[in-house]
């Protein structure tokens, strides 16, 4: 099995989306197609914290991933993965967290997480996973989390991204 590359960064913009893709950049997938997946890692699968992604591929192809967002607007309105407005906290940071439990063959999942408090980001990522678990019946051998903060410039968005990125682009064409 190919290697499944945890990647994160936070960016800026005058629009969420344009926050969103200089977020992307930062992890240095924004050249790719997203294809999104719930959370299952497949057995054999190696998980690892690479920060940025190496060269994926060419320009435009598709990358399978799991991805938890967090954007912060004007007004300090909060905005998740599903674009759905979660909070208007009035402040400017966001946090976006990711979590993986794996068992001795690799298997496991992926927990996504956002907010305007990283603790209670971890929190919920680690109640997430432990529900995970208990739903499979099977014990971790391996329990990590990523967590991006993005602060907004006054007016504008900010976005924080994790992303598990499994394997390499394929052709979208």
């Amino acid at each position: 099995m190919d290697t499944i590359r945890v990647v994160w960064g936070s960016g800026t913009g005058p629009t969420a989306l344009a926050a969103h893709d200089a977020a992307l950049a930062a992890a240095n997938v924004h050249e790719y197609n997203l294809r999104r997946v719930s959370s299952v890692i497949p057995a054999g699968a190696r998980v690892e914290r690479a920060g940025t992604a190496p060269d994926l591929g060419p320009v435009g192809g598709a990358l399978t991933v799991v991805e938890a967002r967090a954007t912060v607007g004007p007004g300090g309105t909060v905005t998740g993965p599903d674009g759905a407005i979660h909070t208007d906290a009035g402040g400017r940071t966001v946090t976006a967290g990711l979590g993986w439990a794996s068992a001795e063959d690799g298997r496991g999942i992926f927990y996504e997480g956002s907010g305007t408090d990283p603790d209670a980001v971890r929190t919920e990522i680690e109640r997430g996973l432990a529900a995970g678990r208990d739903l499979r019946e099977w014990t971790a051998a391996r329990e990590e989390q990523v967590l991006e903060t993005a602060d907004a410039a006054v007016g504008g968005y900010a976005t924080a991204v994790v992303l598990a990125v499994y394997g390499r682009s394929d052709p979208i064409l």
